[in-house]
């Protein structure tokens, strides 16, 4: 074999050789530092996370000054830390409470309602579980009303009227509960503008049926307004829809006991107005003496 091809290829094996022992320790390498990183990462990860030595009272605390000043995010996470670490005590009956108003505030309506649920669940006996009703009325109120009616008037009764009809029985189920509450005025004013609303709802849909020449279930709906939503507005145009979609039945007589009672009853001066929209409130957070009620 001719010399110079021999050093070329002593020379060849050499370089692999070095190649595959470079890799090997730097696999070593690496494989013994990977649990100094990850270590590392926890640590870093931890050091993120201030409130990892909080005590309920200090979770608390920090969360109720940032609700405080409109820190509404914040103030969510912390509240939502304490009910994980410290579900049971004084600071979670508040912080429940807080946590629903907290939500409410920063626009997260359904998870206002769900906080403000699982509080009348959990303390059904609370002297302030009235506040939780109304809390959860509002909520859907505010809803129902929209955040453009807020600025710009628009007729309330043509949206969709599911927020609406939650929101009547929410306001409901708290003057029921609680007659004497001071939400219940204002909850009963309310349910007097829903239900209204509600009621002129169903008569754009029966004018929806007239249109489309569906007389029959825009008879059936005008009828429903008038046996349902008595002493409303709506009860007016309903017997008016009511005359014209019998006429176009062919029941004439129908027609003429519906238009009797709509003549006598607005001779008589018992059709009633609109009723006004309740005046928005600015509903601050329900504190009290929990030392004082921890055993609710």
């Amino acid at each position: 074999m001719n010399p110079r091809k021999m050093n070329l290829v002593i020379f060849t094996v050499t370089l692999d050789v070095t190649g595959m022992r470079s890799k090997f320790f730097a696999f070593i390498l690496f494989a013994t530092l990977l649990p100094a990183l990850m270590t590392g990462c926890g640590i870093l990860n931890k050091e993120f996370d201030q409130t990892q030595d909080w005590n309920a009272s200090k979770l608390y605390t920090e969360a109720a000054d940032q609700l405080s000043a409109a820190n509404y995010q914040r103030a969510i996470d912390y509240y939502e830390k304490l009910e994980a670490r410290y579900p049971f005590g004084r600071y979670a009956m508040q912080g429940q409470l807080d946590l629903a108003y907290a939500y409410y505030k920063h626009e997260e309506p359904e998870a206002a309602i769900a906080a403000a649920d699982r509080f009348i669940k959990l303390y059904p006996q609370n002297p302030f579980v009235d506040y939780a009703y109304y809390l959860k009325g509002i909520v859907n109120y505010n809803r129902s009303v929209g955040f453009i009616d807020r600025f710009i008037p628009t007729d309330a009764s043509q949206r969709d009227p599911g927020s609406a009809l939650d929101a009547f029985q929410d306001f409901s189920e708290l003057v029921r509960l609680f007659p004497d509450s001071k939400y219940s005025a204002d909850a009963r004013q309310r349910m007097l503008y829903l239900r209204n609303n509600l009621a002129k709802n169903e008569v754009h849909v029966a004018r929806y049926y007239m249109k489309r020449g569906a007389y029959l279930a825009a008879a059936n709906r005008a009828q429903y307004v008038v046996e349902r939503y008595q002493r409303t507005s709506a009860v007016e145009d309903a017997l008016e829809l009511l005359v014209e979609a019998y006429r176009r039945l062919g029941e004439q007589q129908l027609a003429t006991d519906a238009e009797r009672v709509l003549v006598m009853n607005r001779e008589a001066g018992r059709f009633i107005s609109d009723e006004p929209r309740p005046q928005d409130i600015s509903l601050g957070r329900k504190v009290w003496d929990y030392f004082g009620l921890d055993q609710n």
